[in-house]
């Protein structure tokens, strides 16, 4: 059978990390850059015996109770083995060892160094010392003849030399290697070996291929290579048998070669790549184990079939099982070792048969298996061969550095039992796990961490349990449970522990239910699953819980037992969570290719209206990761974190999408090191976990201390100061967004939260549009407001005019306009909803009478009416709802009933309900207070062309409307402000408003202004621009002492108003063209007073004049501050 490869584990800091068997091969004994030795009894051994034995330890050696290392402070010593007892030192360099070994029998040692020496010692007694010299640069490695005659060595100066020991004279040297100054500097640091019991054979790694030169002619009897090797071999170790030869290359190819027949019988690619250096075979059976240049130790098992023959057609025939038989580990609830790390068994690649330097032999090739995320080779610095995949094999093959590539089209292809395929390979499914579970595999392990509490597993010699601890006692205290039906997934919420356990021959898969926050005496139930159906995922939430089986069904309970809704699952589950109402399902939606997973994604929402929000959507991972948690924040947002560290959450407000907050590899110190989530909360934002130093999950004991890590949106240039508070202010609105959700499904939540978010984010965009201001990206700057709020859109139109910035005011002034009428429109909309909702609930039969709910309906209609009576060109406009059929234009003619607000307070908006139809002295509208402009602005009334009303509505229901504060608040404004209609014109291009303001000479007349609403077109100046340009010279050398442009413009007013009717009317005339009719124009705004010709004159005069300082709008701070909803004050 094919070699099978455990995934690797973390064995020590990145570096050179060295590994052998003791004579037994009862446990591996590793060594590496943190000066540890570890023995291990095998690769699950999560508790390793560690001795310190310097700084750094560069070699190791064991053979018969003693363990000596090659050390950085240029020593080589000897531990007893197992207890770890320094037993003195047998040698000293001037530079540090780089290899040490033993001989036969383990009475000698020899050791290279830096320094070119080569020396034997007694282990006994290491006053026997003999002392090699010849090499001219380190020493890299070496090797004992078995017979104890030649010592081999190799060396940075490129020469690999044989030794007679017993004089100390050079046999033979060979340039076989590139030369080099350093061993850190080396290319491979060949390891060389002779062959075990016989000596007849000498191995030497060189470039690409093993060379084998005869004992005592050393001549060079064969070479062994392989046309997968496509980087420098790096050290080559012996069978014990003497059959077999393994060697590891630079970029993690591992491969063995029968060497009687030459035939290649294993390739095992690292996973990650990395170089071998060190390679040891068990001294009785068929496992080697490997160590790599970041401190990983793993091991093959199964290496070569015991009879070491392999047939071809054998090979070749292997058939494929299924995906899941990758993962045919113990640990099926881990949540970091599906893949990479902890669970995948992958198979050896195919055997081929390669006869020493010919290259037009057979390859025979089988299917073997790609492993994980790597899948066989990955292209780190090498691209995908795709001849190679041609080939039959069933994975990617990094290119050839050199002319091997041209060789392999020259290699029949032998026709394999499956079709012929060359495309991406199916990447093995990871296994069901529960969010906040260390692997099943481990004695002591955690069943759940969550934000209410820890489950512990013991299942030890001495005890099987589980033990409950709560983080607030007063949930419930800790408990202990027998663990007598072998439980392997657990959930905890703040009602009850929920386990499960699989099925036996004789057992169903059960669910049991501790609901200790019952109220009657019976706290526990057990439901039994159907015959050949296991539960492999479960949770709990508000109420419920829920399980999902191996049959694809997922079943859910109340609190109490009650079997609830069944519903079948699209694909194989992953991982299930719950909070409150909320269920979150992830499964695999097919499988996925090149290493990665294909997993989609459910949540459901199990409260009184049962709702799907996603419907099986792709569920977005890292390329070639896997899911390692899924849960919802405390907050109840679902999040997910994968195996490179990336942790999602979901967008509601952009659609429900999933967006990147936090990268935990960038906390990390080691590549090795991880981060184990165990809670997330929003506000505070932070995302709770364990820091796991060399390993994806923590021990139980001691227990791990929680760290507290911030999230940041992985925006471009957060070195900035704009890429910095863009980070920040999108991440603000995301966080919050879980707000909304709770305002919309009824939840609590303090409004002082979302205030404070509110005032947050506002802040961050003026410093944004501050920054843009300064950078002159005035266009930026209306980008920017766009987001704000209006009275933050106030602020940044006082800061552009403060910094005379004149276009962007005035561009900002139109889009407070627009964001009004929004609101306005909004809230129209939302409180006729409202209406609706409720003459529905009380199936109101009485819209013909002016009943209490139909009401406002009434006094819609007729402030439409009244609108479109004084707007006599929004007649194209047409309203949608008009109640009794009447046409809204039959008063047109009338052009004397304007709406207006009364400057004396004689009726007040909040006085409650009153009759539309009554017709006052000066309007047929409902007038406003007084009272009430001081607190508003003219923008409150204004309203979008709404389809459902217009903006009279806002007046009427004005008392439960939002407040829109002035731009420029002032105390004692003699202003006031007017409702005014906001209509798209289907004849223009442009939207008006109007705005109304009191002539403080006479305060009985009022008067309107035109703004056009439409940004992208540059508005026509008005007359009294025009007559300011041609007098401005005029009023400058009257007045010399004016300095300020708003002094200028104030005389200019007065001096335009002193004109005869008919001089502004040719200056307003020369303005506009003449286009428009201006007698339609002024009928349209004038209001009824005793002389109509006076107002008439008025209202030219001041429109005029209006519409001068929209234009010109940012003067300065004394201008600003007569300023209140777009209008100058007149003092």
């Amino acid at each position: 059978m094919p070699a099978t490869q455990k995934p690797m584990r973390y064995g020590h800091t990145e570096g050179h990390t060295d590994v052998c068997f003791d004579d037994s091969g009862s446990c591996i004994v590793t060594c590496g850059s943190d000066g540890d030795v570890r023995i291990w009894e095998d690769l699950d051994d999560d508790d390793p015996k560690s001795i310190n034995v310097g700084e750094k330890a560069y070699s190791c050696a064991l053979k018969n109770g003693k363990l000596v290392t090659a050390v950085s402070n240029n020593t080589v010593q000897v531990h007893t083995f197992p207890e770890g007892v320094p037993d003195g030192i047998l040698t000293r360099f001037t530079t540090n060892a780089n290899h040490v070994i033993f001989n036969g029998d383990g009475a000698k040692i020899a050791a290279g160094s830096s320094d070119f020496l080569v020396k034997v010692v007694d282990v006994v007694d290491c006053s026997q010392q003999k002392t090699f010299r010849g090499h001219d640069a380190p020493v890299l490695s070496l090797s004992f003849d078995p017979k104890d005659i030649f010592l081999a060595s190799a060396s940075c100066d490129g020469s690999v030399k044989v030794w007679q020991i017993s004089d100390q004279t050079c046999a033979i040297s060979w340039p076989l290697l590139q030369k080099c100054n350093d061993v850190i500097n080396a290319k491979s640091i060949c390891r060389l070996a002779w062959q075990p019991k016989s000596g007849k054979l000498l191995a030497v790694p060189v470039e690409k291929s093993v060379k084998l030169y005869r004992r005592e002619t050393w001549s060079n009897q064969f070479d062994l290579s392989d046309n997968f090797i496509s980087q420098t071999l790096n050290i080559v170790t012996w069978s014990p048998c003497g059959q077999y030869l393994a060697a590891g290359s630079i970029n993690g190819l591992i491969i063995v070669w029968n060497v009687e027949t030459k035939d290649c019988m294993e390739r095992v690619k690292h996973e990650k790549g990395y170089a071998i250096c060190g390679l040891s075979w068990h001294p009785t059976c068929g496992q080697i184990a490997y160590t790599d240049a970041e401190g990983n130790l793993g091991v093959l098992e199964n290496v070569c079939d015991p009879n070491g023959k392999m047939s071809s057609s054998k090979v070749s025939s292997r058939v494929e099982k299924d995906y899941n038989d990758l993962f045919d580990g113990e640990d099926t609830s881990s949540a970091g070792d599906f893949l990479n790390d902890n669970a995948v068994e992958t198979r050896s690649f195919s055997k081929g048969i390669i006869n020493d330097e010919e290259d037009d032999d057979d390859l025979m090739l089988a299917s073997g298996r790609p492993r994980q995320r790597s899948h066989i080779l990955e292209d780190d610095e090498n691209s995908v061969d795709v001849t190679m995949i041609k080939t039959g094999s069933s994975f990617l093959k990094e290119e050839e550095e050199d002319d091997q590539a041209g060789s392999i089209h020259n290699l029949p292809v032998v026709t394999s039992q499956r079709p012929f395929y060359d495309g991406p390979m199916p990447t093995p499914r990871q296994r069901p796990f529960q969010s906040g579970s260390t692997p099943l595999h481990l004695t002591h392990r955690f069943m759940v961490w969550n934000s209410i509490g820890i489950i512990r597993c013991y299942n030890d010699e001495q005890d099987n349990a589980i033990d409950v601890e709560f983080h607030d006692t007063s949930i419930h205290h800790a408990t202990h449970l027998s663990n007598t039906l072998n439980y392997t997934v657990a959930d905890l919420s703040h009602e009850a522990v929920l386990l499960a356990c699989e099925s036996t021959d004789e057992l169903a898969s059960k669910l049991h239910c501790l609901h200790f926050s019952s109220w009657d005496s019976s706290k526990e139930w057990i439901v039994d699953m159907p015959q050949n159906e296991n539960i492999e995922a479960i949770c709990l939430g508000q109420g419920w819980a829920a399980a999902a089986t191996s049959a694809l069904l997922l079943r859910l309970f109340t609190i109490g037992g009650v079997q609830k809704e069944v519903f079948s699952l699209p694909g194989p589950v992953v991982s299930v969570a719950g909070h409150g109402e909320q269920l979150v399902i992830v499964y695999h939606r097919g499988t996925g290719f090149d290493g990665d997973q294909c997993l989609g994604v459910q949540l459901l929402e199990l409260g009184k209206k049962k709702k799907q929000i996603l419907h099986g959507d792709p569920l977005p991972l890292t390329r070639k990761s896997y899911l390692v948690w899924v849960g919802f924040s405390a907050e109840g947002t679902p999040f997910y974190v994968d195996s490179e560290g990336i942790v999602r959450m979901l967008n509601r407000g952009l659609g429900h999408t999933w967006t990147p907050v936090c990268n935990t590899r960038e906390h990390c110190k080691g590549k090795s090191d991880h981060y184990w989530v165990v809670g997330i909360h929003e506000n505070p934002q932070q995302l709770r976990c364990i820091p796991c130093k060399g390993s994806r999950f923590p021990p139980t004991l001691p227990r791990p201390a929680v760290a507290v890590l911030s999230f940041k949106l992985p925006y471009c240039q957060t070195a900035t100061e704009k890429g910095q508070m863009e980070e920040q202010y999108w991440r603000s609105v995301t966080f919050h967004n879980h707000l909304d959700y709770l305002a919309k499904n009824g939840y609590e939540y303090e409004e002082s939260t979302k205030i404070q978010a509110i005032k947050e984010q506002q802040e961050l965009l003026m410093k944004m549009l501050a920054l843009s201001c300064k950078l002159e990206r005035e266009f930026r700057c209306v980008e920017l407001a766009d987001l704000m709020t209006q009275n933050a859109v106030n602020l940044a139109i006082k800061y552009a005019s403060r910094s005379r910035r004149l276009i962007l005011a005035q561009r900002l002034s139109e889009l407070a306009v627009e964001k009004a009428a929004e609101s306005a429109a909004t809230q129209a909309e939302e409180e006729e909803e409202e209406e609706e909702d409720f003459r529905k609930k009380l199936n109101a039969g009485y819209s013909n009478t002016p009943t209490e709910w139909s009401q406002p309906r009434l006094r819609n209609q007729v402030e439409e009416d009244s609108g479109d009576t004084g707007e006599a060109d929004d007649i194209e406009e047409k309203p949608e709802i008009h109640k009794h059929g009447e046409n809204p234009f039959f008063k047109s003619v009338n052009s004397s009933d304007m709406p207006a607000i009364k400057s004396g307070a004689a009726t007040s908006s909040n006085q409650g309900r009153i009759n539309p139809f009554k017709v006052s002295g000066n309007s047929k509208e409902p007038s406003i207070s007084v009272n009430s402009v001081r607190s508003t602005n003219i923008l409150d009334n204004m309203n979008k062309s709404s389809k459902k009303s217009t903006a009279l509505n806002r007046a009427t229901n004005y008392e439960k409307s939002p407040v829109i504060k002035p731009l420029v608040p002032k105390p004692k404004s003699k202003q006031a402000s007017a409702a005014s209609f906001f209509q798209k014109r289907t004849s223009q291009a442009d939207r008006t408003e109007e705005v109304k303001e009191e002539n403080p000479k006479n305060p009985s007349s009022e008067t309107s202004a035109v703004c056009p609403q439409n940004t992208e077109n540059q508005r026509p100046k008005t007359g009294f621009q025009m007559w300011l340009e041609e007098n401005r010279c005029n009023i400058l050398s009257d007045n010399p002492d004016f300095s300020d442009e708003a002094d200028i413009i104030k005389e200019g007013m007065v001096r335009f108003r002193v004109l005869s009717t008919e001089e502004r009317k040719a200056w307003a005339a020369k303005a506009k063209g003449g286009t428009a009719s201006d007698g339609a124009e002024e009928k349209k705004r004038k209001r009824v007073v005793e002389d109509s010709h006076e107002t008439e004159n008025q209202k030219e005069r001041t429109k005029e004049n209006l519409n001068l300082p929209k234009k010109q709008k940012p003067l300065d701070l004394s201008t600003n501050q007569k300023l209140s909803a777009f209008a100058f004050n007149q003092e």
